[in-house]
């Protein structure tokens, strides 16, 4: 009898140590899947970094010999949609504006490119497209819209982001469908690189849709909109203009051209300035305006922008030659050197913060002085500006008041 207990008590003994066993193998397992493995050789993988947000814009203008209009309004208004999109905003990010321009429908222009040509590339030296613009002539021409944007979609270097906006504004009045290039096809290139197409047409509303502007626009989900090319834009003057104007003087010598291409692009500042000031004080309040926003960059010539940017630091500007450098820079050490710069960005801060209140009060008498006269028929910043914000917002833009 004692035997059998005992022999009983054995094996009741190991059954529990076999079940614990085998709970504590699977819990371990389950703890194993589960639970992060960490090793020595493991990685933390950062989180992925949030780039910075582009504008980017390519204006194909039609420069026939009836579109001396159209040219003046793009001139005249540039600086005012600059203007419009400086508080725009993504995840926080100020973006980046970069602006291309096109001419087509110009006999003057070579056959074998389709009467299209580039006047710059995408840049964000916003003075090249102003210069661009005040060269334009008018001459008889074909006008091949999607031999244009075809040319706009291939030559350009475009953002690979779906989260950036990537636009095209063709702007004409002569039927949307002539040329070699099928213009759906065109518009499909376009839509296959994330690329919206917005069209004005410079002439009748009804017109341009029998002519194929508003279907051209529609499949990309751009904007289809009709302008009256020959109205002249006006540019209220106010009483903060000639302040405004005395500190844009202040502001260019804050600059510091450097590099084989530095007195060049300065010179190229001065007579853009120019050009504003001869169409209107007002134009000239208006481009100061975009002068001090973050859109306004010359990285590539001028040294407080370089310096900001990180495309030139404290060594390299120590190493640079004198060839690269002002007069007044040739014969100073490297401290030297860095606290000129460093005055120079000091100096342009205050200016910009003068100019940024003066044009916030200029802003408040134009609008005052819009509100008195009779509401004017849409332009082509009208055209720009309301195509770029809708698409903004879809990108997930926001715009500071």
């Amino acid at each position: 009898m004692q035997t059998i207990k005992s022999n009983h008590f054995i094996r009741r003994t190991l059954t529990v140590a076999i079940s614990y066993s085998l709970l504590l193998s699977l819990s371990n397992s389950v703890l194993a899947r589960e639970a992060p493995q960490y090793t020595h050789d493991t990685e933390v993988i950062a989180p992925a970094p949030i780039h910075q947000p582009k504008i980017q814009l390519a204006i194909l203008l039609d420069t026939s010999g009836s579109m001396d209009g159209l040219i003046d309004q793009t001139r005249n208004q540039i600086w005012q949609v600059v203007n419009e999109f400086s508080t725009a905003k993504q995840n926080g990010l100020t973006p980046i504006l970069e602006v291309a321009l096109f001419e087509y429908g110009n006999d003057g222009n070579s056959a074998s490119d389709g009467y299209v040509r580039q006047l710059s590339s995408f840049t964000r030296e916003l003075d090249k497209v102003s210069e661009g613009l005040f060269s334009l002539t008018t001459n008889g021409g074909e006008e091949y819209c999607g031999y244009a944007i075809k040319t706009a979609v291939n030559d350009l270097q475009w953002s690979s982001s779906d989260n950036n906006i990537k636009t095209i504004f063709i702007a004409g009045n002569e039927p949307f469908t002539q040329g070699p290039v099928n213009y759906q096809r065109a518009i499909e290139l376009a839509k296959k690189h994330g690329i919206s197409v917005n069209t004005i047409h410079a002439g009748d509303h009804q017109e341009g849709i029998n002519s194929g502007w508003q279907s051209a626009a529609v499949l990309t989900g751009g904007n289809y909109m009709s302008i009256d090319s020959n109205i002249q834009v006006v540019h209220i003057d106010a009483p903060q203009d000639q302040e405004i104007a005395a500190l844009n003087i202040k502001l260019n010598e804050t600059y510091i051209a450097y590099g084989s291409e530095g007195e060049k692009s300065k010179s190229r500042q001065q007579e853009q300035d120019k050009n504003s000031s001869t169409i209107s004080a007002g134009l000239l309040a208006k481009r100061a305006a975009s002068k001090i926003s973050s859109f306004y960059n010359n990285k590539s010539w001028d040294l407080v922008d370089a310096m900001e940017e990180g495309e030139v630091d404290e060594a390299a500007l120590a190493d640079m030659d004198q060839a690269s450098l002002p007069e007044p820079m040739k014969t100073m050490t490297d401290q030297q050197k860095k606290d000129y710069v460093d005055a120079k960005a000091t100096e342009r801060k205050t200016i910009k913060q003068q100019i940024s209140q003066l044009s916030k009060s200029r802003e408040s008498y134009v609008a005052e002085k819009q509100r008195e006269q009779v509401a004017a028929a849409p332009s082509m910043s009208d055209a720009l500006t309301g195509a770029i914000r809708k698409q903004a917002e879809q990108k997930h833009f926001v715009f500071e008041k």
